[in-house]
Formats: structure tokens, C-alpha cells, sequence
């Protein structure tokens, strides 16, 4: 018995193969989505982009199949409803697969996503703050960036969860519904837009709910943050371009609308389709993005330096 309890608390080396530590931040990615994955609130939001998501799909069944009535009303759950009235609203969202199908849902899913990106941001980036994990990390043979890499891509994974693989099932749908022999082959180039669009989203919500959450730490403290660039500002750019008529370039204190911009160029998409049609250029949108990416990796160069590492 003696022997046995000696060897348990003897110490015992890695056995394993070492690996470099950029696996290291895929750990730390792999621990906080499963962190994030436990709590219901996530599920809940979860389950709202669903019903955001299913909009779209069942949305475009019913615009092929509105196509091949040649019946002036069609009825929905006992109320006659006008074909032409139908076809002009879903003509309006452009469910026939095209670049602004995929704009307008990732447009949509934002709404949802900002507020999941502030759950994440606390549980995942502000516990380690707030509860002093975070030298932790750092005691291991990762870097600062190592650590702040798998943070990004943590909530990286939540973000194309949300809107790119949705937004790639949308596009094969749409192959599907829409002469798939011409659709994948003349359009190939939505896929590879939706894709970039997905990295734009990854890169600058990730930087910015990872510095948000090095800032206030709390959920409720860090929604209200995300109130200001999200919403309040949304609703000023409105005020200022629509309804005073002024310059369109107000609308870059709206951060969603720049990456809205930047996804559509990804996309593809004629400026001259986009709306509301008072929009700054797309170049102007990508500097302010690219501004927020720069000050968001300053910010954070700065916070995680400051911590004290044990080795």
C-alpha cells in the first residue's frame, strides 16, 4: 500500500507528443467554447437565430413557389392573400438567392449576435480578469498572443456559427431551388464573398469583444457598452443622414453598416443597389473597420502585458 501511494504522488511526465503553441491557443479556443456552450442563455439566443435562419430558408421555398401560381390569391391559414403583394415584399428582402439574400440575412443576424457577443465576451475573456485566470494561462509555455488568439477564435467560432455556415446552407438552397446546373458555376463567387464576409465578421467582432471584455468584464455592464456602437450610434447616423439630409458619411460612426459595406464589396454587390441608398464609400467603411481592428490589438497589447506571469 505504501508503494502504490508513492507512486501516485510521484511525479509523473507528459507522455503525450509535445506540440507547438499555436495548438496551445486552439486549446484555449476549445475551453472557452465549451464554457460558453453550458450556459442556456447561449441556446436561447441560439435558438433566435434559428428562427431568424429559417425565415430565410422557408422564405425561399415560398418564393419559387409563388413563382409557378398563375392564381391571382393564394390563402394562408384561411386569409386570401394577393400573389403580387407577396412577391413584391419577398422581392423586397431578395430571397432569389442573389448578393443582398446573404447581406440581408447576415444584416438581420446581427441584431441577435451583438448580444450574444456580449455573454461571450464576459464568460469567456472577463471571468479570467475579474477571477485572476488569467496569469494562469500565461504561466504555460504560450505567449500573450497565443492567449489572445484562441479568445478570438473562440468567439470567432460563435460568429460564422451565426452567420456563415448559415449563410453557405442558404447558397446551396438556393442551387438547389434556383437550375442548379448554372447556379453553383455562375455564382460560385457569393461562396467565396459569404466566406470573406465571415472572416471580416471573425476578425474585427472578435478583436472588439475580446478588448470590450478586458474593459467592463461584466455582462450587463458590457451590453450596455455594446448599446453605444451597435445601436445608439446606429440611430444617430440615421437621424443626422436621413432625416437632416446631411453628408453619407456620418454613416461611419455605425460600425455594423461598415462591415455591412465591407461584406457586400466581399459579395460583390453593385453600390448602387445598396440600401438605404445615402452610403459612404466602401473604402472609407474599411478604414474605420481597420481603425477599430488597430486600436482594439493596441489595447490589448497593453492590458495582457501589464499581468504579472508565475512560471
Amino acid at each position: 500500500m505504501g508503494v502504490q501511494t508513492d507512486s501516485l504522488l510521484r511525479y509523473r511526465p507528459w507522455r503525450g507528443t509535445p506540440r507547438g503553441p499555436l495548438w496551445g491557443a486552439a486549446a484555449v479556443a476549445r475551453v472557452a467554447v465549451r464554457l460558453l456552450a453550458g450556459r442556456r442563455l447561449f441556446w436561447g439566443l441560439a435558438a433566435l437565430g434559428l428562427m431568424v435562419f429559417f425565415f430565410f430558408f422557408y422564405a425561399q421555398y415560398l418564393f419559387v413557389w409563388i413563382k409557378t401560381f398563375t392564381d391571382e390569391t393564394v390563402r394562408f391559414a384561411g386569409v386570401p392573400v394577393a400573389v403580387a403583394d407577396l412577391s413584391k415584399f419577398l422581392g423586397r428582402v431578395n430571397l432569389d438567392g442573389s448578393v443582398h439574400t446573404f447581406g440581408n440575412y447576415v444584416w438581420f443576424q446581427g441584431y441577435i449576435l451583438v448580444i450574444v457577443l456580449a455573454l461571450a465576451g464576459s464568460v469567456l475573456v472577463g471571468n479570467d480578469f475579474a477571477h485572476g485566470s488569467l496569469p494562469f494561462y500565461l504561466s504555460k509555455p504560450i505567449a500573450r498572443r497565443h492567449y489572445l488568439l484562441g479568445k478570438v477564435l473562440a468567439v470567432g467560432a460563435v460568429v460564422n456559427l451565426f452567420t456563415t455556415l448559415p449563410a453557405v446552407v442558404l447558397w446551396v438552397q438556393a442551387g438547389l431551388l434556383f437550375d442548379w446546373h448554372t447556379y453553383y458555376v455562375d455564382n460560385f463567387h457569393l461562396l467565396v464573398g459569404i466566406l470573406g464576409y465571415g472572416l471580416l465578421l471573425t476578425v474585427t467582432l472578435g478583436l472588439l469583444t475580446v478588448a470590450t471584455a478586458v474593459w467592463v468584464r461584466r455582462t450587463v455592464p458590457m451590453v450596455m457598452a455594446w448599446v453605444g456602437p451597435f445601436v445608439l450610434l446606429r440611430m444617430i447616423a440615421e437621424w443626422v443622414v436621413d432625416g437632416l439630409k446631411y453628408d453619407p458619411r456620418w454613416r461611419l460612426i455605425d460600425l455594423w453598416n461598415d462591415l455591412y459595406l465591407c461584406g457586400l464589396w466581399c459579395l460583390g454587390a453593385d453600390p448602387r443597389t445598396i440600401r438605404p441608398p445615402a452610403q459612404p464609400d466602401v473604402w472609407e467603411a474599411a478604414l474605420v473597420v481597420a481603425g477599430v481592428c488597430g486600436g482594439c490589438l493596441l489595447y490589448l497589447r497593453r492590458r495582457v502585458q501589464a499581468v504579472e506571469i508565475v512560471q
